[in-house]
């Protein structure tokens, strides 16, 4: 392992799409690191990302030719995994067998959301992560919101202190569908909208609800009960639609992913009080772009938020036509009418505060309270969530097989 008393840390990333890139956008507020490789199986998109870094100033970023390659750099300290879902293990073998092999050494690894596509790939990156013997973090961005981290600091330290615990979250997130051909694939990515966006809503929900300095085990959950639909997507003309957009493997006519999914958690803490997480995701909503919504309800105060609640707005009359794109906010979905306007993604969502967080946390040499751990229990509350849709009925924790189980939607077999 690198020196402990380092002074600014080399981050290499592991993949170069979408993701990756709010990440480097983000690093503008990220102190002591920077960003110096980026490894991607697309040589053109790795060299594109390591070039947005340079052109932002947060590193002397290179495109590496191989995952080998970049963490046997010396400049290399600790590395971001943030290819596809698909792609995990593979990534972390790859390190792995770097280190064990003497070439390379790392204070620690970030992964992106979520950790794997099921149980039992969480699992092995656990192993994974366990053998390399570094620090590790799990970049769950929303309970880095500035939102998020003031209005839980401000519930816990008055309004639970004064009146009790908060006993309900509500979570949200809600968007038009993603950007990339592979995320639409329940057999590559794992399932849908609950795999790829359930995630973020009830790993935040429990954050909100677990006591600022509590392990993650004070509270419990007891019982799941969830369901899933395709709403959208699997309408004729839209699923046409779909395929035109993403290409001829993405079709929903005949192997649809669900667009939609809601979850209810039960839980209890230490002393036996009941709390619920409610969960609800889709990529059948249409607005002006990304909703992120979050509720936190106690015996008597409430908290509320929502990404598109932006104190900027602007304005287009018909009359004004331009090209489609994102520059208003993330999964835009018009250019005309009123439009709110999010002043800064990267700060908002929580990448620039997730950034600085794992930062200082592996150059002190300490564990973050947010790792890889985290993501196991996490993908286990998703599991869970896709057997009681596809049984139709309320799961109790832990139900037995969560190692083995397969979601249909990522087997290729659901047939809403």
């Amino acid at each position: 392992m690198n020196e402990q008393n380092k002074k600014r840390l080399g981050v290499g990333f592991i993949g170069s799409g979408f993701i990756t890139r709010f990440h480097i956008q983000s690093w503008v507020a990220v102190r002591d690191a920077d960003v110096l490789g980026v490894w991607s199986p697309n040589a053109q998109h790795a060299e594109e990302a390591a070039a947005l870094a340079r052109r932002l100033r947060v590193g002397e970023a290179r495109a590496f030719a191989s995952i080998d390659e970049m963490v046997a750099a010396p400049e290399i300290d600790c590395i971001w995994i943030c290819g596809p879902n698909q792609s995990r293990i593979e990534n972390m073998e790859q390190i792995v067998h770097t280190l064990q092999a003497g070439r390379g050494q790392l204070i620690g690894i970030a992964c992106e959301k979520p950790l794997a596509r099921n149980v039992a790939e969480a699992k092995r990156m656990v192993e994974l992560i366990e053998k390399a013997g570094v620090l590790h973090g799990y970049l769950e961005d929303q309970l880095f919101s500035p939102g998020v981290v003031r209005g839980r600091e401000i519930v816990w330290a008055r309004g639970a202190a004064l009146a009790g615990r908060p006993y309900l979250a509500r979570s949200a997130e809600e968007h038009s569908g993603p950007h990339m051909p592979w995320f639409w694939q329940g057999e590559v990515q794992g399932g849908g909208v609950l795999t790829d966006m359930m995630c973020h809503s009830v790993e935040v929900a429990r954050y909100m609800l677990t006591q600022p300095g509590a392990a993650r085990e004070s509270i419990r959950p007891t019982k799941v009960s969830a369901q899933i639909a395709c709403l959208k997507w699997s309408r004729p003309e839209y699923a046409e639609l779909l395929q035109k957009m993403m290409g001829p493997e993405v079709d929903y006519r005949t192997k649809p992913s669900e667009d939609f999914a809601r979850a209810t958690v039960s839980y209890v803490d230490g002393e036996g009080n009941p709390l619920v997480i409610e969960a609800t995701t889709s990529w059948s909503y249409v607005g002006a772009g990304l909703r992120l919504s979050m509720e936190l309800l106690g015996p008597e105060y409430s908290l509320s938020m929502n990404s598109l609640d932006s104190g900027l707005r602007l304005f287009f009359s018909r009359r004004v036509q331009g090209a489609a794109g994102e520059d208003m906010v993330e999964k835009q979905n018009a250019e005309q009418g009123l439009m709110p306007i999010v002043g800064n993604e990267a700060g908002e969502y929580g990448y620039e505060g997730e950034n600085r967080y794992f930062v200082q946390c592996f150059l002190d040499g300490k564990q973050p309270e947010e790792n890889f751990y985290d993501g196991l229990a996490v993908m286990e509350i998703l599991m869970t969530a896709y057997m009681s849709a596809e049984q139709d009925r309320v799961i109790e924790w832990k139900p037995r097989d969560l190692d083995t189980f397969i979601p249909e939607v990522a087997r290729g077999a659901w047939r809403p």
